[in-house]
C-alpha cells in the first residue's frame, strides 16, 4: 500500500487528512494558503504550509512555514486566600532539559491537553491527577497563545481557590502516562519570589501568578 502516513494512510492515532489543516482558512483576505505538506505525524503533527501573504505595501509574496500542532490545552491556579498559599507542581521535562535547564525540573501549574474535553472538564481533570484536588468553581482568563512562531496550541487559563479539605488524593499523575509529578503548596510570597530570581520560569505559571498579584486573589 502506497500513501503518506497521515494523509492517506493512519497514522499511529488513526488520523488521516491532516494536510487539510489551514487550506479552508477565510478569516484574513491578506492571506491565501495554497498547500500543506505532512512532515511527521506521530503523537503530534508537524506540517509546512505554502501560502500568498499581501504584506502592508500592497505586494503579494509567497512565504512557506513550518507549525508543531500539539492540540489546545489548558491551565489551573489553585490559591487558598485564608492562608495564601498556591498549589503548583514539579516534574521533569525534557525539552527544557536538553535546552539549558540546568536539571529539567521545572515547577509549574497543573495543566494538560484537551484530549478531546472541553477545556474547563480538561483542567478539572489535571486538577485531579495531579495536584488530587477536586476543583470547585472557577474563574476562566483570556486564552493565550504561548509560542505562536511555530506552535498552535491554545492555552486556555483558569483559577480557583481550594481549601485543605478539596485535596481528595495524592495527586502525582498518572503512572501509566509516564507522570512523575510532586506536589507543591507554596506561599504565595515564595512562589513569586521564585519567579523573581528564575526559580520558576515556566510561562504559564509566571502570568497566573503574576495576574493573582496583580489583578487576582491576593491584589492588594
Amino acid at each position: 500500500m502506497t500513501g503518506v502516513v497521515g494523509v492517506d494512510l493512519p497514522d499511529a492515532r488513526g488520523r488521516t487528512g491532516l494536510d487539510r489543516a489551514g487550506r479552508d482558512l477565510t478569516g484574513n483576505p491578506d492571506v491565501v494558503v495554497r498547500d500543506v505538506e505532512v512532515l511527521s505525524s506521530s503523537w503530534y503533527v508537524n506540517r509546512r504550509t505554502t501560502f500568498d501573504r499581501r504584506g502592508r505595501d500592497g505586494v503579494w509574496r509567497t512565504e512557506r512555514r513550518e507549525t508543531h500542532d500539539r492540540g489546545n490545552g489548558a491551565t489551573v491556579l489553585l490559591y487558598d486566600t485564608a492562608r495564601r498559599t498556591v498549589l503548583l507542581t514539579r516534574q521533569f521535562r525534557f525539552p527544557a532539559y536538553v535546552n539549558g535547564s540546568p536539571d529539567g525540573v521545572l515547577v509549574e501549574t497543573a495543566a494538560g491537553l484537551l484530549d478531546e474535553q472541553d477545556a474547563e472538564a480538561a483542567v478539572r481533570r489535571e486538577a485531579a491527577e495531579e495536584l488530587g484536588v477536586a476543583v470547585g468553581p472557577l474563574t476562566r482568563l483570556p486564552d493565550v497563545w504561548m509560542s505562536p512562531g511555530s506552535v498552535t496550541e491554545r492555552l486556555a487559563f483558569f483559577a480557583g481557590p481550594y481549601t485543605p479539605a478539596d485535596r481528595v488524593s495524592a495527586g502525582g499523575g498518572l503512572a501509566e502516562e509516564g507522570e512523575d509529578i510532586e506536589v507543591l503548596e507554596l506561599p504565595v510570597e515564595q512562589a513569586l519570589a521564585m519567579v523573581d530570581d528564575g526559580r520558576i520560569a515556566d510561562a504559564k505559571t509566571v502570568l497566573l501568578l503574576q495576574w493573582a498579584a496583580l489583578r487576582g486573589p491576593f491584589a492588594a
